[in-house]
This record gives structure tokens, C-alpha cells and sequence, in this order.
């Protein structure tokens, strides 16, 4: 084993004990706390995906959220109209029972959309490694107390 193999496994345990393969490891050495961040230009294309992936969620959750209120005011008609299997306004209950549940299935699905870029750019918050103090972590417990 040659010091370069030692010095990169060492590199990627450093961070929050996730281990970067593929894709990620062209960015281990991005200084990401040190660098300014554009939300609009993202400098990698891990940020660029997520944002994406954010971008398209928050826009069905506008949708799903303002578009009864929306149509009310487009179309009030229809919209406060009773609705024969449950005797609610159709404007009430888009609100009532649609939001909530857009919300729980866009927090699914961005849960899945997540998991796979972390899987596409080789991110395993799972798997436990050991830092240069010994001590095991994972991506997900934000590290280890010193």
C-alpha cells in the first residue's frame, strides 16, 4: 500500500463518515463551507441535480397548494360547488384533503428522488467508517463527538 492509497482513504472518512465513490470523489477536495453558494448557479453537478430535484418539488407543491385557491378565484362556479359523494365544496376539499396529502407524497418522493442522485454520485450514508480518531461514524449522525 503506498502512502497516496492511505492519504485517500484518510480523505474520505474526513467529512461526515459517508464514503464518496464514483462521481464524487472529482469533488472531495471542493472547499464547500468555504465557498460561496449560488442557489441559482450551483458550481458541481451533485448541487446542480439536487437543486433540480428541489426546484421540481417546490413547484408541484405551489401547484398543489395555490391551485384550488386559484381556480376559486378563476372559476368560482365550479369551484364552490357542492361535490355529490361527500356534500363538501370542491374548493374545500382540494384544500382540505389535497394539500396534505401532495405534501406526504411529495415528502416521498423526494425522499426517493434523493436516495437515488446519493446512489448516481456514489454517497453510502449507511455504511459506518472510521475517522482518524477512531471513532466509527456514519453520513447520517453528523459525526462523532471529540
Amino acid at each position: 500500500m503506498t502512502d497516496n492509497d492511505t492519504h485517500d482513504r484518510a480523505n474520505a472518512a474526513e467529512t461526515d463518515g459517508g464514503v464518496a465513490t464514483g462521481a464524487a470523489q472529482a469533488h472531495q477536495e471542493t472547499d464547500y463551507l468555504g465557498s460561496e453558494v449560488n442557489i441559482l448557479d450551483p458550481s458541481t453537478p451533485y448541487m446542480r441535480d439536487h437543486l433540480r430535484i428541489v426546484w421540481t418539488g417546490f413547484a408541484v407543491w405551489v401547484l398543489a397548494i395555490w391551485g384550488p385557491v386559484t381556480l376559486t378565484r378563476i372559476a368560482p362556479g365550479p369551484m364552490t360547488s357542492q361535490i355529490p359523494i361527500l356534500g363538501f365544496p370542491l374548493h374545500y376539499f382540494l384544500v382540505a384533503f389535497g394539500a396534505p396529502t401532495s405534501a406526504l407524497i411529495l415528502s416521498f418522493w423526494y425522499s426517493r428522488k434523493r436516495d437515488a442522485l446519493d446512489e448516481k454520485y456514489g454517497i453510502d450514508h449507511g455504511t459506518p467508517t472510521e475517522t482518524e480518531r477512531g471513532a466509527e461514524v456514519a453520513a447520517a449522525d453528523g459525526g462523532s463527538d471529540e
